[in-house]
C-alpha cells in the first residue's frame, strides 16, 4: 500500500472516529440525563434527537420498509462516492474522501441504532436550523469542496 493510500485511509478513519466519539459522548450524557437541550452559547445547544431520515432529518419515516429503502439508497450513493474517490485526484479526491468518511459514520448509525443521532442545534432566538451531527458537517464540507473545485475549474492533479 502506498503512502498516499495510507494517508487517504487515515483521513477517512479520522473523520469516522471523530463522528463516532462525538456521538458516543452525547448518547452517554443523554443516558445519565446530563444532556437534555444543553445550552452552550446564545446560538448553540446540544440536544440529542434520533433521525431516521437523511441529512438534517429530511425524509423521516416511521415504517421499516421506507427506512430500509432509504438506507439502501444511501449505501448505493456512498458506494458511488467511493468509486468517484478512487477515480479522482487533487482537491476533488479530498472532497470525496471527506464525504465518504462522514457518510460511513451515518451509515454505521443507521445499521447499528436504526437511526442517526443528531445533536448540534444552531439557532438565532427562536429560529432553529435543522439539528445535525459531526458526520453531517464533514459531508457538507466535502460537498462544498467539490462544488468549489468544479466552480473554479481547479486543476485536480
Amino acid at each position: 500500500m502506498t503512502k498516499k493510500k495510507i494517508f487517504d485511509f487515515f483521513i477517512i478513519l479520522l473523520i469516522f472516529s471523530l463522528d463516532r466519539i462525538s456521538k458516543i459522548i452525547i448518547i452517554d450524557l443523554n443516558k445519565t440525563n446530563e444532556l437534555t437541550n444543553y445550552r452552550l452559547t446564545s446560538f448553540l445547544n446540544l440536544d440529542l434527537v434520533w433521525n431516521q431520515g437523511i441529512a438534517f432529518g429530511l425524509f423521516s419515516f416511521n415504517e421499516n420498509m421506507y427506512y430500509n429503502i432509504l438506507t439502501l439508497i444511501i449505501v448505493i450513493v456512498t458506494l458511488i462516492v467511493f468509486i468517484l474517490m478512487l477515480n479522482s485526484n487533487g482537491l476533488q479526491k479530498y472532497g470525496f474522501l471527506i464525504v465518504f468518511g462522514g457518510s460511513l459514520g451515518n451509515i454505521f448509525d443507521r445499521l447499528y441504532y436504526s437511526s442517526v443521532p443528531d445533536f448540534i442545534d444552531i439557532h438565532i432566538k427562536n429560529f432553529h436550523w435543522f439539528i445535525f451531527n459531526v458526520a453531517d458537517i464533514f459531508i457538507t464540507l466535502g460537498v462544498l469542496l467539490l462544488i468549489f473545485t468544479e466552480f473554479f475549474k481547479l486543476n485536480n492533479d
